[in-house]
């Protein structure tokens, strides 16, 4: 459903993605790991269709990110690592802000609302301003955007960053169920995420892949905890 060839992203002198190219199938969920300043979000930026590549390109269920961007877009819920909201609306304005944008309507506005809130867990702060939000529950009205409108490919930048144990084990069971219908890749500095919820793992660093392996053959093949694989993979690598 995505496969992404040589892409290529830099900010004046310094680049962030270099020739970075994988696939990734309708059920399978992808850790896309890093350090900060690999490339992560920007790999996943050029994908949403939010930065054009340099070079390279990208296709998501079919469309090319260059030559089909409306279709990317409409194929995609994206979460993003800091997410933009009108902190002057309520929860239920944003969402219904988005149906519009997504021309959802009518019955099928109610249906997906009746879907989602309930799903991330915003029932409560529905009518409740976005700017008196606090971090986790400004992350789950972020995470509702992204599944309004039931889209076949998710990508997700850090997820659960600032949700309590609680929170996090209820978005990471969601992400579970969701996994076999959809095509996931979830970037995140939580390891034990990528070990509950990933079957694959991509590390980056400096713009290149470096590894794409599974969480249990890492553990296996470098016979410690997927804390100290990635420290080891992105400290012998990258030196």
């Amino acid at each position: 459903m995505i496969s992404i060839k040589e892409l290529r992203r830099s900010f004046g002198s310094i680049v962030a993605v270099d020739g970075v190219s994988f696939d990734v199938q309708k059920g399978e969920v992808l850790g896309f790991l890093g350090p900060n300043g690999a490339g992560k979000s920007t790999v996943m930026r050029m994908l949403a269709c939010y930065l054009r590549p340099d070079s390279g390109t990208a296709t998501v269920c079919g469309f090319d990110i260059l030559k089909n961007p409306l279709e990317v877009r409409k194929a995609i819920g994206y979460l993003a690592e800091n997410v933009p909201a009108y902190n002057e609306m309520t929860v239920g304005g944003v969402l219904n802000f988005v149906c519009d944008a997504r021309q959802i309507t009518g019955k099928a506005r109610r249906q997906v609302l009746d879907r989602v809130v309930p799903m991330c867990a915003i029932e409560s702060v529905y009518h409740q301003v976005i700017d008196t939000l606090s971090k986790g529950y400004r992350r789950r009205v972020g995470l509702a955007q992204a599944l309004i409108h039931d889209p076949q490919v998710l990508i997700l930048d850090e997820p659960t960053d600032g949700l309590d144990p609680n929170q996090k084990h209820e978005v990471r069971q969601l992400i579970g169920k969701m996994a076999k219908e959809k095509c996931i890749i979830i970037s995140t500095h939580i390891l034990e995420e990528v070990e509950a919820i990933c079957d694959r793992t991509i590390i980056i660093a400096r713009g290149k892949i470096l590894v794409d392996s599974t969480p249990e053959k890492l553990r296996l093949e470098y016979n410690c905890s997927l804390d100290e694989v990635f420290r080891k993979i992105t400290r012998s690598k990258v030196a």
